[in-house]
């Protein structure tokens, strides 16, 4: 099943700045959202843990924290981003063996261009990646699910 990222300019912006921000090591964070509902409203930017151009891992106690306030507030990672400093913004071996949350979007930023930058996202189920399209809405309305 095809699907599509639906987000607003806002947070598309904040993934950017915080990549931007980190860079040359790599960002990343997450965007959480009510369960079930599939769309991003909550930006929380997380500390690269390994902090490298080549890779990321959540901060552990960072990680647990934020996944103990999202079950408090009834939200899930509805985004899981990070950028590639260097390289395209397509998951690498080492991103697909780390995708843990079977219902993301897992987004990644390249920011190797320091005019411009890509961002693309995927599914990432039982290690097959599958990229999907983004549409950047200025704000979400009823008629965007």
């Amino acid at each position: 099943m095809a699907t599509v990222l639906v987000i607003r300019a806002d947070l598309v912006d904040a993934m950017v700045a915080h990549a931007r921000t980190d860079h040359p090591d790599e960002a990343c964070g997450i965007i959480a959202g009510p369960e079930g509902s599939d769309r991003p409203e909550r930006f929380l930017p997380m500390v690269n843990a390994e902090r490298s151009p080549t890779f990321y891992r959540f901060d552990s106690g960072e990680q647990l924290r934020l996944w103990r306030e999202m079950d408090d507030r009834d939200e899930e990672p509805v985004v899981v981003y990070h950028s590639h400093t260097a390289t395209e913004a397509y998951p690498s071996r080492t991103d697909v063996s780390y995708a843990a949350e079977p219902n993301a979007h897992y987004v990644l930023v390249s920011t190797r261009d320091p005019e411009q930058y890509e961002l693309r996202s995927y599914r990432i189920l039982d290690g097959v990646v599958t990229e999907e399209p983004v549409q950047v809405v200025p704000a979400y309305s009823d008629t965007v699910a």
